[in-house]
């Protein structure tokens, strides 16, 4: 009966392996196997006024910062009704438990990335209440021709513990621009280095990043790349672009800290070249991107 029970209660929890949320640490009375949650010694904020990651205030690092290229970050993209909308149609459809708290919906092929296969398996194209997002974001500089073939919407709650640790998204099927619209509250994504090394510091800028090109020819200071860590901060209804080495030499994080409220965040992917024209997969992209440019879509 106790076994029964313990069953039922886990079914609230879809964590896997090594990945733990509030529910099942409760359940299973004990701590958290993983530490996602430590922070990094060298802690950087990105201004998105200069493109840099200046060095916090009050810690060793204050006045030291990096240019930090790759970001986008488009505060307002949505309206508090458009929001509210887009929010109310997501739970109209069923969100499926994921890792550490977090609950999703995915619009989008079914792929193995480990052996690199993907079908069709259902997916019939995004959301149509993401049409009208979509083609806003080609407004927009650097995403005139931004065309994604996947949205996930991930649902983030302090009473669950959510969290994303750090990775970086696959680069065989997506392409070069991940694009995340933040809403319900705002929240801070982390990034950390891939490489080893040293990071090196220059005076921190305070208007705009050219015009300190001179400090970059000789650096004053480095850092240790495994104890960086750079924080980005994310407003209610604004859109995150990531692109170049924010995208593919930098993970990406949400520490359980940081979700103070639901969050709720669709984040849209675009082909690689593979599977555009030209690519050996070209056939298989069109397919792809005229079901999800069809905007008839349900989770699948």
């Amino acid at each position: 009966m106790a076994a029964a029970a313990e069953v039922s209660l886990l079914q609230e929890c879809g964590c896997k392996g090594i990945r733990t949320c509030l529910i099942c640490e409760r359940q299973r009375h004990r701590d958290p196997p993983w530490q996602i949650c430590l922070q990094k010694k060298c802690c950087f904020l990105y201004c998105p006024d200069t493109g840099w990651a200046a060095g916090a205030q009050g810690s060793d690092l204050e006045g030291w910062a990096f240019p930090f290229p790759g970001v986008t970050l488009i505060q307002d993209f949505v309206t508090p009704e458009e929001e509210a909308e887009m929010v109310r149609l997501m739970d109209c459809d069923p969100w499926k438990l994921s890792q550490s708290g977090r609950r999703k919906q995915d619009y989008g092929p079914k792929v193995n990335f480990r052996k690199q296969k993907l079908k069709m398996a259902g997916f019939q194209g995004l959301p149509g209440f993401s049409q009208k997002v979509v083609q806003r974001m080609g407004l927009y500089p650097g995403l005139e021709d931004f065309q994604p073939v996947e949205q996930c919407n991930l649902d983030y709650s302090p009473e669950r513990g959510s969290a994303i640790d750090p990775h970086l998204d696959d680069a065989w099927l997506w392409g070069e621009r991940l694009v995340s619209l933040n809403l319900l509250s705002a929240t801070v994504v982390s990034m950390s280095p891939e490489a080893p090394g040293s990071l090196l510091l220059c005076s921190a800028p305070s208007i705009r990043p050219d015009a300190f090109e001179d400090s970059l020819v000789a650096p004053s200071r480095s850092v240790p790349c495994q104890e960086v860590e750079v924080a980005i901060t994310v407003p209610r209804r604004s859109l995150l672009v990531l692109t170049g080495a924010a995208r593919h030499h930098w993970t990406h994080a949400i520490h359980r800290r940081h979700i103070k409220a639901r969050r709720v965040c669709a984040t849209f992917r675009e082909l690689s070249s593979e599977f555009l024209p030209g690519g050996k997969q070209q056939e298989l992209g069109q397919e792809l991107l005229q079901a999800a440019l069809s905007f008839q879509g349900r989770p699948v």
